[in-house]
């Protein structure tokens, strides 16, 4: 609102904040009918979250317990389900599994698999051979 005040149009406006000029023309709306509380976040209707608070804090530390495995293995979506379902009677498709662990700021990153039968020499022998 200061840039508009101080003379800039709504379009410098949006191009200032990296904003869609539409939001700097809600805004604008708003804080002039209803002023700075016009521009307070208002609540939203949607789908409540299936799991609680508390829940999600159990399932993140599931996941950061049995993410790093001693003996090997990986979980993946499927696992991550079953244990929802199992643990909370909730039902989730793997790929809201994974919009979940997002949310929680998991990131899903694998590892470039090994043949057990791989040999570190044999491959930086072969790496000295002339093409």
């Amino acid at each position: 609102m200061s840039h508009i005040r101080e003379g800039a149009n709504r379009a410098e406006t949006a191009k200032y904040l990296k904003v869609n000029r539409r939001m700097v023309n809600d805004w604008a709306k708003r804080f002039f009918n209803d002023g700075l509380d016009g521009l307070k976040e208002k609540p939203r209707t949607g789908r409540p979250k299936k799991l609680t608070i508390e829940q999600l804090s159990q399932f993140s530390e599931y996941v950061k317990s049995e993410a790093v495995k001693p003996n090997g293995g990986r979980l993946n979506g499927h696992d991550f389900a079953n244990y929802i379902d199992d643990k909370f009677d909730v039902r989730y498709t793997v790929q809201n599994v994974y919009l979940l662990l997002h949310q929680l700021n998991f990131s899903w990153i694998t590892s470039r698999s090994k043949h057990p039968k791989q040999s570190e020499e044999k491959q930086e022998d072969f790496k000295k051979i002339p093409n």
